[in-house]
């Protein structure tokens, strides 16, 4: 792929991301979007690769949040670190995971691509070990994916070292 294709790619993508703005629940159409039907040819196509993109990006901001290794070994600070980075990527990516939200039931294909992430959360969050039964760390990525998106929708501050210093003098009181 040259960069011009790649450059190109990136701007069909935009432009799904802001059509699906405006009804997330409405599949794509790749005639609205200059490019896009002959790039991707169908809107599972499409959908694919937004869910790439996605991908991309949450394992990104989960990178961020877990390079600090001095808080890595505290109690519950995976869980909150896996809360902090799919938070902040769901407000800075509004758009792109709303449109994915709203295809997953009318794409079947990218049921399996929600289940890797799914599956991927439990086992960053520490919530589930890698030789259980996938079905059930799934289902436990599905628990912490539900309480993430009930919980408070705005972007989670990362605490600074007054409030890391109280968290762990907190047990002691």
């Amino acid at each position: 792929m040259s960069w011009t294709d790649f450059y190109r790619r990136r701007e069909i993508l935009d432009a799904a991301v802001r059509q699906a703005r405006r009804a997330p629940r409405a599949p794509l159409s790749l005639a609205e979007i200059p490019g896009a039907a002959d790039e991707f040819g169908t809107e599972e196509n499409l959908l694919l690769a937004l869910q790439y993109k996605w991908t991309q990006l949450l394992s990104g901001y989960l990178r961020a949040e877990f390079a600090d290794p001095d808080e890595a070994d505290l109690p519950g600070d995976q869980v909150d670190a896996v809360t902090r980075a799919w938070r902040q990527a769901q407000h800075d990516h509004e758009d792109l995971r709303a449109a994915l939200d709203g295809a997953l039931e009318r794409c079947p294909a990218l049921e399996p691509l929600h289940r890797t992430e799914l599956h991927m959360l439990a086992l960053t969050a520490g919530l589930a070990e890698p030789d259980e039964p996938a079905d059930e760390i799934v289902k436990v990525g599905q628990t912490l994916d539900a309480l993430m998106r009930a919980g408070d929708t705005g972007p989670v501050r990362r605490r600074g070292p007054v409030g890391h210093l109280m968290r762990l003098l907190a047990p002691s009181a």
